[in-house]
């Protein structure tokens, strides 16, 4: 019995076997190889491999990829995307037939990632099953929608002066340490309850720095609708290059699906010299500061991604936020020039502005929104009509004044009024502000309210007011957030509240005036 059940086992066995050999068809697989001829900072030359395109990747030893940049005749100029230390001339290179890509989907909020799209936060594998080409064309003219809607920054100065709408590209520029990325960071920590996701892409910056910003995130729940894509200083520039273009794939992913998506590139300086390092190690013919002729159009096909679809397409947006460092205040360099250029408007941070302890150090001459304004809610408009030519004009009397004139009583109450306006446009760091908030400030300053108040009480005020403010009728906080104008009785009674509060603070003493 026994050897009639292992002879039963072992025909059909062998009939398995017979079955699955006779069904099987051997395919061959072609491979593209080609060799390293020699290996720079992140640069390779790779022989051997005639079919492939331009930006298309390429697989190295150790898993290493990169993209081709540049395509001779008989030779490939490839970007490496990692650490090349362990890539020798004469290694063999395989054709991966694809450009780079990202991973996207919702799996990415909260995350932290590269641009390659591979986790840095230790929370494990990301579970994405849709990958988006990082290099993607921007959205046609006739599939865009004006800017319609504002993204309220919670920055007094910001959405007073210089708005920003969905869909627009304000670029952030100014010296070293003045609070560039402090006012993208505020934006970020604004969105929370708005639906609006966030995007951030620190490029080329110092661990330390990209480390406290993620704090900052993780600390005031902001995270938890944000993406932040890193690439740290002593990163290969191939990863600085396409950081943006990366982070920017994400975004579109989501505006797609009709969301709306704020993108902040902290910073630009970086990629470029990490493009201007990938384009002279390449021999690319260096012009103007030794950055290649086509610096423009890195930056202009990457900002052009940003807009606001039309509503047949899901009525999504995409709001860029571009970061550029300037040297010695000259917002007239060549990358400055480049990107003021490409965008819809600047906001500047005036060196001066930040060591007088005027923050955010943003210098209202000098920045400017030629999209947001149309877009700016309608309260503010009815608040802020003169704000800007007030405050130029008291600039301008100030520096008069310290000539040491005689002024007469009208000037002094400009200058008295100019000084509360600076004031009141500084605002702490991460405490964004609510509409109403801001608007019975401006409202409050608008009118004059503040000018009897001496200059050291004015923040107590301004807490007081922003207290009180909490308290209007739940009406009348919907109306400041809609696209209606206030009526001048709801003006009145939000100043009325004002009175209220601010009159028990004692009035200007006569050593305040100068």
């Amino acid at each position: 019995m026994d050897d009639s059940r292992l002879l039963g086992t072992l025909e059909r066995t062998f009939a398995a076997i017979e079955q699955a050999r006779t069904n099987h068809t051997p395919s061959l697989q072609p491979r593209e190889i080609g060799r390293v001829i020699s290996i720079a900072a992140g640069i390779a030359r790779v022989s051997g491999l005639p079919g492939v395109g331009f930006e298309e990747v390429l697989k190295f030893p150790g898993e290493l990829h990169g993209i081709t940049f540049n395509v001779d005749e008989d030779e490939l100029g490839v970007v490496l995307l990692g650490d090349y230390w362990q890539v020798r001339a004469g290694d063999p290179v395989e054709r991966c037939n694809h450009v780079v890509d990202i991973p996207v989907g919702d799996a990415l909020i909260g995350r932290i990632i590269d641009p390659t799209g591979r986790p840095l936060d230790g929370l494990g594998p990301l579970l994405c099953s849709t990958r988006f080409p990082i290099e993607r064309p921007a959205a046609h003219i006739m599939d865009r929608s004006p800017v319609s809607v504002p993204l309220q920054t919670g920055i007094k100065v910001i959405d007073a002066l210089v708005p920003v709408g969905r869909g627009q590209r304000e670029l952030i520029l100014g010296d070293r340490q003045t609070g560039k990325t402090a006012i993208a960071l505020d934006c970020i920590l604004n969105q929370i309850d708005k639906n609006v996701l966030c995007i951030y892409c620190a490029i080329g910056q110092r661990g330390a720095g990209v480390a406290r910003s993620i704090a900052t995130l993780r600390e005031r729940g902001a995270l938890a609708y944000s993406v932040v894509v890193v690439t740290e200083g002593n990163d290969a520039p191939g990863l600085a290059y396409i950081a943006p273009y990366a982070a920017t794939s994400i975004a579109e992913y989501f505006m797609e699906q009709g969301r709306d998506v704020l993108i902040v590139y902290d910073d630009l300086t970086h990629h470029a010299q990490a493009y201007r390092e990938l384009s002279l190690l390449l021999r690319r013919p260096p012009g103007r500061e030794a950055f290649p002729g086509d610096i423009f159009y890195i930056h202009s096909r990457l900002l052009e991604r940003a807009t606001h679809l039309r509503a047949e397409l899901g009525g999504g947006s995409l709001t860029a936020l571009p970061i550029i460092e300037t040297q010695a205040q000259d917002i007239s360099a060549y990358i400055p020039t480049n990107l003021i250029s490409i965008t819809d408007g600047q906001i500047y941070l005036s060196p001066a502005l930040f060591e007088l302890g005027v923050l955010p150090a943003v210098d209202v001459g000098k920045s400017v929104s030629r999209v947001g304004g149309k877009a700016q809610l309608p309260a503010y408009r009815a608040v802020t009509g003169d704000l800007k030519l007030a405050y130029a004009q008291f600039e301008e009397l100030e520096n008069f004044s310290r000539f040491g004139a005689r002024l007469d009583e009208h000037t002094r109450s400009q200058l008295e009024h100019g000084r509360r306006i600076r004031a009141c446009l500084c605002q702490g760091e991460f405490a964004p502000l609510s509409v109403v908030e801001q608007i019975t400030l401006l409202l409050a300053l608008t009118h004059g309210r503040f000018d009897t108040l001496p200059l050291p009480r004015l923040a107590e005020a301004e807490q007081a007011l922003c207290t009180a403010a909490a308290g209007l009728p739940a009406s009348l906080r919907q109306r400041c957030e809609s696209t209606q104008p206030l009526s001048e009785e709801e003006q009145a009674f939000i100043l009325d509240l004002v009175g209220k509060v601010l009159g028990g603070m004692s009035a200007t003493s006569d050593s305040d005036l100068p």
